[in-house]
């Protein structure tokens, strides 16, 4: 029988390259070579494919592989800018397509799709470059109907990067103005003050179409009072799985985040991540392209229902390929 050609595919251009080059070199040492030749593609920070070092064009690689591995992260590789490559390519990938893709990766689009289903979300508004005019007078609006206390995101990110928590309303103009000198346009959230909580889901796992993982509990150091891009992968944030939730808890985490993956018709595997309040639970995110690596959060809930990451790695192969 002949090996199965997978060609993973890490790095990219986005502000998670490292992450994703740390995927990557898991995923590369979870593929059997009994049953796997493994390609590692490293696609740098300008864009560029690179095969043992060597510059390839994508379809020089993409048209002698069996599979496409996607261990990339944020931008280009989580919004559908890769999908679509490997879609006009005809090569079976990870993860989901192009357009759903690009969907879940928007955080004002995912709440606009999900937004008849009843969920709670935090109120949010988008702010865009042009308002820097009159950030002072649009902070106020903002504290008028959110309260005092904010977070600020980038409308396509991962990781938390680029999250910033604002505690009180006179410091929301000049933190608006540091997120709009870097991005075009932000979402402002009302803060939600919780537990923090991330649950997965993967398709056609032990005979289940849509398994939701156990829910994990996140509690960052005290330094960080968020689950932020420094404290996600140093270890230093205690994940407790299954986390310490009531019953009702976790079964309501696991119906929205099937919900979430059904809704936005993601592929194989996503992680919804959570705020639980006192008055409820608070849908915040879609990751569809989840972490893998030593310090990630799927992984960890693999491990917590006796699956290893490499049963993880070769499922989403084989369900490509099935």
């Amino acid at each position: 029988m002949s090996k199965i050609r997978v060609a993973v595919l890490r790095g990219g251009p986005s502000e998670e390259y490292e992450v994703s080059m740390k995927t990557g070199d898991a995923v590369l040492a979870s593929l059997s070579r009994d049953l796997f030749e493994p390609l590692d593609i490293t696609i740098t920070k300008t864009g560029e494919w690179l095969h043992r070092g060597v510059s390839r064009y994508p379809e020089q690689i993409l048209q002698s592989v069996d599979a496409v591995f996607i261990a990339l992260h944020g931008a280009f590789g989580e919004d559908g800018k890769l999908q679509r490559i490997l879609e006009r390519a005809g090569v079976p990938f990870t993860g989901s397509r192009s357009y759903a893709s690009s969907i879940a990766m928007n955080k004002v689009l995912t709440k606009d799709h999900l937004r008849d289903f009843g969920l709670k979300m935090p109120p949010h508004m988008v702010v865009t470059r042009d308002s820097k005019r009159n950030l002072h007078g649009l902070s106020e609006s903002i504290a008028d109907m959110f309260g005092p206390e904010y977070v600020i995101k980038p409308i396509s990110s991962g990781s938390s990067v680029g999250t910033m928590m604002v505690k009180n309303p006179t410091l929301l103009a000049s933190a608006l103005s540091d997120a709009l000198n870097i991005y075009d346009q932000v979402l402002v959230e009302k803060r939600i003050v919780g537990k923090e909580a991330t649950c997965g889901v993967l398709n056609r796992f032990r005979g289940e179409e849509l398994y939701a993982l156990p829910a994990i509990e996140i509690i960052p150091p005290q330094k960080s009072d968020f689950f932020s891009a420094d404290v996600k992968y140093t270890g230093e944030t205690e994940e407790v799985c299954p986390g310490r939730f009531t019953h009702t808890e976790k079964k309501e985490m696991e119906r929205i985040a099937r919900l979430v993956h059904e809704t936005l018709d993601l592929a194989q595997y996503s992680r919804s991540d959570f705020m639980i309040a006192d008055d409820g639970i608070y849908f915040l995110e879609v990751n569809t392209l989840p972490g893998l690596t030593e310090e990630s959060l799927f992984p960890k809930a693999m491990t917590a229902v006796g699956a290893s990451h490499r049963e993880l790695v070769h499922h989403l192969i084989m369900d490509l390929l099935r």
